[in-house]
């Protein structure tokens, strides 16, 4: 049962000590959805259940729950929602679904590795080894071949740059807007709208520069420079005020969103 801090326990994981950046559990995952959604077939995958599509958040926040039980919680608790999910994949994956698992496991990776480097700091080279190797245990739980990815960071980054760079990579009209959708609208309060504006901004900002051509999105030196500020600000806080505010599971804020969305979908009926 591994003590029972599960599979990544508190003071040993560097993928926990990322991911309880709780600016990391706002941000990556819109940033992860818009480069997933990058692979065509890959996000053809993640859209399979149509019913998902008129509550797109839902879907989001039900990921990002899961997710954080496999980071935080127990063995037992880690193996029964990954259990869930490979049973509704229903099968072993074949050689081309492990290319499409492995595309959103190391976006969701880059992702977590993108936000906590610029608003936290940047893990030393020991570190992300161990980031990456806790990833490779993550993706092996969620039935990612471990044999068949990156087998070190370096591998890893390697992996990154190539797959951004490849012809095969590019957004559909359908992905454009429905990530776009859900990366940026998302359906908070009316005192959350101008704090989401700015953490849209960040999410921009961080994302690689062929996939802001990709979608159309521009930035500026301008644009650099309030990201800058931003990062400033952010930083000078986490420095000052206690830890507890800016670490911790970011449920409550996912909670937010999904009851924002049965609002505005009771609204619309």
């Amino acid at each position: 049962m591994m003590g029972d801090g599960g599979y990544f326990p508190r003071g040993r994981s560097i993928l926990r000590d990322v991911h309880e950046e709780r600016i990391v559990g706002v941000l990556y995952g819109q940033r992860a959805l818009l480069l997933q959604a990058m692979h065509p077939v890959a996000f053809e995958g993640l859209v399979a259940d149509t019913a998902g599509l008129a509550a797109p958040f839902r879907r989001l926040v039900r990921t990002a729950k899961t997710m954080e039980r496999v980071y935080f919680g127990t063995t037992a608790e880690a193996d029964r929602v990954t259990a869930a999910v490979r049973r509704m994949h229903g099968r072993v994956p074949a050689a081309r679904e492990q290319e499409h698992l492995l595309w959103i496991l190391a976006c969701l990776a880059d992702s977590a590795l993108a936000i906590h480097q610029r608003f936290v700091g940047r893990l030393g080279e020991p570190d992300r080894e161990r980031f990456w190797q806790d990833y490779l245990a993550l993706g092996e739980l969620f039935a990612v071949d471990r044999a068949a990815a990156p087998s070190d960071y370096g591998a890893f980054r390697a992996y990154m740059r190539e797959r951004l760079a490849g012809d095969d990579m590019h957004v559909t009209p359908t992905a454009r807007a429905l990530a776009l959708r859900v990366a940026f609208d998302l359906p908070m309060p009316a005192h959350r709208r101008p704090a989401l504006a700015v953490l849209n901004h960040a999410i921009v900002g961080t994302l690689p520069a062929r996939a802001r051509r990709e979608y159309g999105l521009s930035w500026s030196r301008l644009d650099a420079a309030r990201l800058a500020a931003f990062t400033v600000a952010l930083r000078s806080g986490a420095f000052v005020l206690p830890r507890a505010l800016w670490t911790g599971s970011s449920a409550r804020d996912y909670e937010v969103v999904a009851r924002g969305e049965a609002r505005r979908i009771s609204t619309a009926a």
